[in-house]
């Protein structure tokens, strides 16, 4: 031991520690040993910063040559053990690694930790070769400062999913060897979560790995997750039919038709098992206009042409010409009659994809004169003479990175790199508000699919939920460890997806603010998110150019697409929920055939312990659509089940 005096911070670290979990007595002794007065509430209030700092400092193992040898070794052990057990006492090499080199240099030892890199770091597997490399840039202490990834190494514990029998052998191998280097980084940086049963083997510890820290424990998926939809509300009136065959000149004539019952509407829905209790996130009353969308939707969705192997969708394709570099974003309403486009010089233009175009509402003068009971009030309310094909919006003063409609199209909102979110008017065609709350670029924005909610995802690390009429977020999301790079609401609008450049989809519960699914097996950024039509699974894909398929009832990964070449920007199921498609960077719009898929994996029996087989074919991609040269932006079903896609023609 040193003889020197200990110093302060280090000692209010201790003394902060011993309050922590009470200890009194020890804290008491403690103070009149060090010589340290009761009335230090101030210096321990600064101290509380330093404390953590003092906490998660990287221990110094004296000799810095130690490093190279230890390491070594501990890779002979693993590829030295038996096969069984071999790719589970792997997974520690990667983490053991990492903390060696951040010790080094932490403890300003350049040489060694460059050396250790170069010998190393080339081993480790492909898909942290990213991360690696921006480690490789850290060599001295003060690089560590405010590096997102080596804080989160520091501050995070790296999880391994690991059997019993791999756990007791890997202790026993460090309690003999007395390695301390590995010894302290194993029972200071990692976190082993066990689990009864037979070691994995290489393929199922691959599928679920590649994540920043590690893989999902099973406590991070153990939640329930009420992943039903919400009954639909009865519709039973039908204003629609009356207007068409009550034109006649007798007035008897639509009360005759009246008892007939549409058939459409006599069907009662049913209760989904799965689905959250009605009054359990409170939803906007239904208006008038809501009730009658609803109708018409309904018509519409009954010649609907039903997906399958045999029949795949028509593709109607929109090609933004003169666009690559300058368009960021697409979107296309619910009922596919407008198309709005964000673009990196801070506009977003809207387009009316149907013959009527779009009007402005009339001036405040004119409003007064008009019979507020009349049937047709919304439509006397717009002036036609302003009618136009195309409108331009101005209010961001940064690149728009995405834009979304409301479920009954009066609004939209967009986010940007200026870091606020906008809401538009459809009807005056300007800006309501501007929600400020990220404090870095907002990359998504959702509306929630009843409407009024909204979530946003930002380069923060956090995703918010909003409600349209209040300034501030209702809930912040955070968890992730790196940007927030994509938001989807699940169909019910109790919960929220997103997907982060820490490699990790996550869902959060709206009510709690809580997240309830971690799901690890993305090898690279994630980008597009979709929910299946009736809620259970969840399909995510980014920059790794493939698509993952989550089981939500159970956070398990299920299936793996592969297929496309380059990174894969937007999802989207068909209406019917039987196809999923995908469209990527690699110019081509790719179908799969969802509901085989979704047949086979209900089949197995669902080994809670560790996760299933993952589904690795490609029997299921139905057909491949390539373009000339336009990346795709955005795809979107149709109510008749006609697929829509946006892309950039680049020329």
């Amino acid at each position: 031991m040193s003889d020197k005096a200990p110093d302060k911070s280090t000692l209010l670290a201790v003394l902060q520690l011993l309050r922590k979990y009470n200890l009194k007595g020890t804290e008491e002794q403690l103070k009149k040993e060090a010589n340290i007065s009761s009335d230090t509430s101030g210096e321990t209030a600064q101290s509380e910063s330093e404390v953590s700092s003092v906490l998660s400092a990287y221990k110094s193992e004296g000799d810095p040559e130690v490093y190279e040898g230890s390491y070594t070794e501990l890779k002979k052990f693993v590829e030295g053990a038996l096969d069984i057990y071999k790719h589970e006492l792997g997974m520690i090499l990667y983490p053991v690694f990492v903390h060696m080199y951040l010790e080094l240099v932490y403890n300003g030892h350049e040489e060694q930790a460059i050396k250790l890199m170069q010998k190393f770091g080339k081993d480790q597997e492909e898909y942290y070769q990213e991360d690696i490399k921006k480690l490789s840039y850290v060599t001295k202490k003060d690089h560590m400062k405010g590096n997102e990834l080596t804080d989160t190494f520091k501050s995070s514990a790296f999880i391994i999913r690991m059997s019993r029998d791999t756990l007791s052998i890997l202790k026993r191998h460090l309690q003999e060897k007395k390695h301390c280097v590995v010894l302290n980084i194993v029972q200071e940086h990692l976190y082993f979560d066990m689990y009864e049963g037979v070691a994995r083997n290489k393929q199922q510890i691959d599928a679920t790995s590649g994540a920043v820290v590690g893989e999902a424990t099973r406590q991070d998926n153990k939640a329930k997750v009420y992943y039903g939809l919400l009954k639909e509300p009865d519709i039973q009136y039908l204003p629609v039919e009356e207007e068409e065959e009550g034109e006649g000149d007798g007035t008897d004539k639509p009360k005759k038709k009246k008892p007939k019952k549409d058939p459409l509407f006599s069907k009662k829905t049913k209760s989904d098992p799965n689905a959250p209790p009605v009054d359990r996130m409170p939803l906007p009353d239904l208006k008038d206009f809501d009730k009658l969308e609803k109708v018409k939707a309904l018509r519409e969705a009954s010649k609907r042409v039903n997906l399958g192997p045999d029949t795949l969708p028509s593709i109607c394709f929109y090609t933004l010409l003169n666009s690559h570099n300058i368009v960021t974003c697409a979107e296309v309403c619910e009922d596919s009659s407008l198309l709005a486009v964000g673009f990196t010089d801070s506009i977003i233009k809207v387009w009316t994809l149907v013959p009527q175009k779009l009007r402005q509402m009339k001036s405040t003068e004119q409003l007064q004169d008009i019979d507020r009971e009349a049937d047709d009030v919304w439509v006397r309310m717009m002036d036609d003479r302003t009618a136009e094909t195309c409108r331009t919006l101005h209010g961001h003063c940064g690149p728009v990175y995405r834009v979304a409609f409301s479920p009954d199209r009066t609004l939209l909102l967009s986010c940007s790199e200026d870091t606020t979110i906008r809401l538009w008017s459809l009807y005056t065609w300007t800006c309501l508000v501007a929600y400020k709350g990220h404090i870095f670029p907002v990359w998504d924005v959702r509306f929630a699919p009843h409407g009024y909610y909204f979530a946003t995802a930002s380069h923060d690390k956090t995703a918010r939920l909003w409600a349209t009429d209040q300034h501030q977020p209702l809930r912040i999301f955070a968890g992730h460890f790196s940007d927030v790079d994509c938001v989807q609401f699940h169909p019910n609008s109790n919960y929220v997806a997103t997907g982060s450049s820490d490699r990790t989809v996550r869902l959060w519960d709206c009510v709690t603010g809580t997240h309830v699914r971690l799901m690890t097996g993305h090898k690279a950024p994630i980008y597009a998110l979709s929910f299946s039509v009736e809620g259970r699974f969840l399909a995510s894909s980014g920059a790794e150019s493939k698509i993952l398929l989550w089981d939500l009832a159970h956070g398990h990964l299920l299936a793996e697409l592969t297929g496309h070449t380059a990174p894969i920007h937007t999802l989207a199921f068909s209406r019917d929920g039987h196809i999923l498609t995908s469209g990527s960077l690699d110019c081509s719009i790719k179908l799969w055939d969802f509901t085989r898929l979704a047949e086979e994996m209900a089949l197995e029996d669902v080994n809670i312990s560790h996760n299933p087989d993952i589904k690795k074919s490609d029997s299921y991609l139905l057909r491949s659509f390539a373009t000339k040269n336009s990346a795709i932006l955005s795809l979107h079903f149709t109510r008749r089940n006609l697929l829509l896609a946006v892309g950039i023609y680049d020329s």
